[in-house]
C-alpha cells in the first residue's frame, strides 16, 4: 500500500529520493493520515496541506541538528512521520503512542511540547540567540501559519526577529488563507497584497519589521519547496519564506469546507460523515449557541466577542451572519478579545467573550487588570473546563479553578444543571456589577430546578438535607456527588447532606458554619487540581474548627492523554476509595 514511506524511517532516507519518489512519498503520507484521521480523529487540513513543504524541510535540511520548531503543532503529523514515528499513523496499534503535538518524549527531532499558537518564532528565536552564544552554525526554521499571525506573541517575536538578531533565522509563513475560522485583521490584507503581487507588493508587513523577505505561490509543489529552501539555507541573517498552501489538500470536501475540517472526529472517508451521531443529544454547547441567539435578538446591546473559536460554543457561519455587528472575531489574539470586552462593557455593552479554558490562560493579565481591577461586567463562557475534555497536555482545561477564583472581584460560577446553565448566563450578561466566569459542564446535560437570580453572591445551595458527611460537589462533578450520596447511604447507612456551591471563587461562611451542629466530616470533589482550587478554600475555612475535611481533586502536575475514569481511581477520588477513606475517619 505505501510504495516509499515504507522505505522511510529517518530523515537521511528522504535526502536519497528524487522528485518522482518523493512525490510518491507525499502520496503515501496522506493515505497514511487517512489511515489515523478517519479512525481516532485530529487536525485534519492543517496535516494535509503542509505535507509537500515539511517533505522539503527535511529534504533540504537536516534535523535534529538543524531546528525545526511547529508552531501549535497542527501541522506537525508529516514531521512525525518523517522521524520515525509513522507506525502511529500507518498501523492501528501503534496510535496511542503518537501524540497530536509535537513532543520531546517522543523524539529529538521535536524539541518543544507545544499546543497554543504564535509562539514558534519567540521560541525560534532563543534557539537562534544561545546558539550564537556557543558559537554554531545549524539552521533554526520556525514554521507559522499564517492564522497564528493575529496572535500578540507573533508581532513580538516578529519585531525582535526583524530587529535583534543579525544570525541564521528562518521564518516559514505557510500562508493558506484560513486560521481555525476564517482570518480576521489588518495583517491579512498584506498577505493577501503580497499573494497577488508575487511577493512584490510594498505593502510587506515582513519588511516593515526588518525582515528579508522571498515568495513561494506553489507551496504544495515538492521541487518549488526545495528551490526556494535551498536559496536560504544557511542564511546570515533572519528571513521570511512565505508560502502559499491549500489547506486540507488532497480531501475535496476538507478544500472546500475549510473551517469544518480544521479538526474532525474519525468519519467515513467516503462520505466525510462523522463515525458519532450527536444529532440527537443535548449537550452544554448547544444550549450556550441557543441562549446567544436568543439573547442578541431580545438584547441590542448584548456582545458576543472571540478570539477565532466560535465553533466553541456552535456559532457556525451561518449563525455568525446572523449575529451581524453583534459578533466580533478578533482572530487568534485572546488578549485582545478580554480588553476588548472591557472596553464594551464601560460604554454600556454586554459582552459575552468565547473560547476554550485552555486558551484563557494566556489572558490572566487582562482579565486581572484591565477587567476585574476595572470591575467591568464581563462575562467569559468557557468551554473544556473539565476532566474529561480534552486530555492532551496542551489543551487542558483542570487548572482554570486554581488560575481563576482568586482574582479580586471576579465570580465564577459553575452550573450543575441545563436550568441552572441558562439561568447563569442571563443573569450574568444582564447584571452591571461583576465580572464573571462560567464553566461549561462537560458532562451530560441534566435538570433540576435552579434559581434565576444570583445577586446574593458566594450563597451555596442544599439539594439535599442530611446529617454526619455532609458533601459538597462543584459544577461537573455533582453528578458524582449524587452518586456518591446514594453509595454512602448504601454501604454506610448514613443519609448525607448534599450541596451545590455554584460559586467556585469563595466560601459561603454560614452554610459551613451551620454544618458543624450536625456534621463531622465534609467532603469537596471538584473538576481540577487541588493546590489553589475550591476545596482549598473549604479546608482553610475549617481549619480551626472541629470538623473534618477531605478534598478531591487531582494532583498539581501534567497529564497527558489519560482516561478520565482511570485517572479518578488513579487519585483516589472513586467512590470506593472515598467511601474507605470515611470509614477510617469514623
Amino acid at each position: 500500500m505505501y510504495k516509499i514511506l515504507n522505505k522511510v524511517n529517518t530523515p537521511e532516507d528522504v535526502k536519497k529520493l528524487n522528485i518522482e519518489q518523493l512525490n510518491e512519498l507525499a502520496i503515501d503520507i496522506r493515505e497514511g493520515l487517512f489511515n489515523r484521521l478517519t479512525k481516532v480523529g485530529g487536525h485534519f487540513g492543517p496535516n494535509f496541506g503542509i505535507v509537500e513543504a515539511e517533505i522539503a524541510m527535511h529534504y533540504v535540511f537536516s534535523s535534529p541538528i538543524d531546528k525545526f520548531v511547529f508552531d501549535v503543532s497542527h501541522q506537525s503529523y508529516t514531521h512525525k512521520i518523517l522521524t520515525g514515528r509513522k507506525k502511529g499513523y500507518i498501523e492501528d496499534e501503534h496510535f496511542s503512542e503518537d501524540s497530536g503535538y509535537t513532543n520531546p518524549e517522543e523524539s529529538e527531532h521535536d524539541l518543544f511540547n507545544i499546543g497554543h499558537t504564535s509562539t514558534s518564532i519567540s521560541l525560534a528565536t532563543g534557539l537562534a540567540k544561545a546558539r550564537d552564544l556557543k558559537g554554531l552554525k545549524e539552521n533554526v526554521v520556525a514554521l507559522i501559519g499564517d492564522g497564528s499571525l493575529s496572535g500578540g506573541e507573533a508581532l513580538e517575536e516578529l519585531n525582535v526577529a526583524g530587529s535583534e538578531l543579525n544570525s541564521n533565522l528562518i521564518i516559514i509563513v505557510n500562508d493558506n488563507q484560513q486560521s481555525i475560522s476564517e482570518t480576521h485583521g489588518g495583517i491579512y490584507k498584506s498577505l493577501r497584497d503580497l499573494r497577488k503581487s508575487n511577493g512584490k507588493s510594498e505593502n510587506n508587513i515582513f519588511k516593515t519589521f526588518g525582515l528579508d523577505y522571498i515568495y513561494e505561490k506553489n507551496g504544495n509543489d515538492i521541487e518549488s519547496m526545495i528551490n526556494v529552501l535551498k536559496k536560504v539555507k544557511d542564511i546570515d541573517h533572519p528571513i521570511v519564506v512565505h508560502i502559499n498552501t491549500q489547506k486540507g489538500k488532497g480531501y475535496k470536501l476538507a478544500e472546500q469546507d475549510k473551517e469544518s475540517w480544521h479538526w474532525t472526529m474519525p468519519f467515513d472517508r467516503e462520505t466525510g460523515k462523522s463515525k458519532f451521531d450527536f444529532s440527537g443529544i443535548e449537550s452544554y454547547t448547544k444550549l450556550a449557541y441557543e441562549f446567544i441567539m436568543k439573547k442578541a435578538k431580545e438584547d441590542k446591546d448584548f456582545l458576543v466577542l472571540t478570539p477565532n473559536m466560535p465553533t466553541s460554543m456552535g456559532l457556525n457561519p451561518k449563525a455568525r451572519e446572523e449575529l451581524g455587528n453583534q459578533f466580533v472575531d478578533v482572530g487568534i489574539a485572546e488578549e485582545q478579545a478580554v480588553a476588548m470586552a472591557s472596553g464594551a462593557a464601560k460604554e454600556g455593552a454586554h459582552p459575552l467573550v468565547i473560547t476554550n479554558m485552555t486558551f484563557m490562560q494566556r489572558t490572566y493579565d487582562q482579565i486581572s487588570h484591565d477587567v476585574c481591577i476595572n470591575n467591568q461586567p464581563v462575562t467569559f463562557l468557557l468551554n473544556y473546563t473539565s476532566l474529561s475534555g480534552l486530555t492532551d497536555v496542551t489543551h487542558l482545561g483542570i487548572y482554570g479553578l486554581a488560575m481563576f477564583t482568586n482574582i479580586p472581584n471576579l465570580v465564577v460560577l459553575a452550573p450543575s444543571s441545563k436550568s441552572e446553565f441558562n439561568n447563569m448566563l442571563e443573569w450574568s450578561t444582564s447584571q452591571r456589577n461583576h465580572p464573571v466566569m462560567i464553566l461549561m459542564p462537560g458532562n451530560e446535560v441534566t435538570d433540576r430546578e435552579s434559581d434565576a437570580n444570583f445577586d446574593e453572591l458566594d450563597k451555596y445551595k442544599v439539594e439535599k438535607e442530611g446529617k454526619e458527611i455532609a458533601v459538597i460537589a462543584l459544577g461537573d462533578f455533582y453528578q458524582r456527588g449524587e452518586k456518591l450520596l446514594q453509595d454512602i447511604k448504601d454501604k454506610l447507612n448514613i443519609e448525607a447532606t448534599l450541596i451545590n456551591p455554584r460559586f467556585a471563587s469563595a466560601v459561603d461562611k454560614e452554610l459551613l458554619n451551620s454544618l458543624l451542629e450536625n456534621h463531622k466530616i465534609v467532603l469537596t470533589l471538584e473538576d481540577g487540581i487541588l493546590s489553589g482550587g475550591f476545596g482549598e478554600k473549604i479546608a482553610s475555612f475549617y481549619g480551626s474548627k472541629d470538623m473534618k475535611v477531605l478534598n478531591y481533586g487531582l494532583e498539581k502536575k501534567f497529564y497527558d492523554r489519560y482516561n478520565p475514569e482511570e485517572l479518578i481511581k488513579e487519585v483516589g477520588m472513586d467512590n470506593n476509595s472515598i467511601i474507605n477513606d470515611i470509614t477510617e475517619i469514623m
